[in-house]
């Protein structure tokens, strides 16, 4: 029985932090199958961090297309590191891999009329396998991870901290963070290797604090910061791993921000698609870019 998204009902924060927490560790890729990736050569015969990162851009860039939420896409990357830091892959079996895990995520989190066929998702695409080759490799896929599906994702944390956080400011310090850019760079850190190897309370917890020292708001910074202390004592985050994920985060945006990489040149998706798709899609999914621009302010 495969084991669905749900979302955080009305229990009190401490009871949804602590389920989360007694999760996360269960739910956590294999490091030992994410170093195997990290030292890997690109000579084409084995996974590495950069094919890793190039498919789930273009996940990224499906999620657009189809309009699904963030929670569709936080967790198709949690399944696709799963998977990856236990099965020793080949190049040219990613592709059908990430589609899948995407595929899973998007029955698991998006209500039931949005879900595309399997065929018109890779014909829009441009995969190059059958509907038979995904429902294969899909069955594969639940079978590694033993048909568990919710984890609690980097994303989840990050809505949890954030709304705990808002609850406990004035009406002015509350504009501060925004949700909508946080939520931007999350995606961001998905697309870089580096972040599969941190739990996902820990990357969002630097997060928040990376976008609350940015903000740069000396009339509110001392609330926000100690509420974000208290927070820290609460998950038992060292000082020192804190600073050293905030500053990934900050490196890994840096780089998203340029040129390069929000306007690339050959990565950018051809999407071919049949005219019954067509007229149920949106006109505004045509004119996607293949990575989105972060919002450069808060309000």
């Amino acid at each position: 029985m495969i084991d669905t998204v749900t979302g955080p009902g009305a229990q009190p924060f401490a009871a949804q932090l602590k389920a989360m927490m007694d999760l996360e560790g269960r739910y956590q890729p294999k490091l030992s199958g994410l170093r195997l990736i990290e030292t890997s050569q690109d000579n084409g015969l084995r996974m590495t961090t950069r094919l890793r990162e190039l498919e789930v851009k273009d996940l990224l860039s499906l999620t657009r297309f189809f309009g699904f939420n963030s929670d569709t896409f936080s967790l198709a990357i949690s399944l696709l590191d799963r998977f990856l830091s236990v099965m020793k892959i080949q190049p040219k079996h990613l592709s059908c891999v990430g589609l899948c895990c995407f595929y899973i995520a998007v029955k698991s989190s998006e209500e039931e009329k949005n879900v595309p066929l399997a065929n018109d998702l890779i014909r829009i695409s441009q995969r190059r396998f059958t509907v038979s080759d995904m429902m294969r490799m899909e069955k594969i896929i639940m079978e590694k991870l033993y048909w568990k599906v919710k984890a609690p994702t980097a994303l989840r944390f990050l809505r949890l901290f954030y709304s705990h956080i808002q609850e406990q400011l004035c009406p002015e310090s509350q504009k501060i963070l925004s949700l909508e850019r946080l939520e931007a760079q999350l995606k961001a850190c998905h697309c870089s290797f580096v972040f599969s190897k941190i739990k996902p309370s820990l990357l969002a917890m630097a997060l928040l604090c990376y976008e609350a020292q940015e903000q740069h708001d000396p009339d509110h910074a001392d609330k926000i910061r100690e509420v974000l202390e208290s927070l820290q004592k609460q998950l038992n985050i060292r000082d020192g791993d804190l600073v050293s994920v905030r500053e990934l985060v900050a490196k890994c945006l840096l780089e998203y921000a340029t040129a390069k990489c929000s306007r690339p040149s050959s990565q950018r998706l051809r999407w071919t698609i049949s005219g019954r798709t067509a007229r149920q899609l949106k006109h505004s999914y045509y004119k996607i870019t293949h990575l989105p621009t972060i919002p450069e302010s808060s309000y």
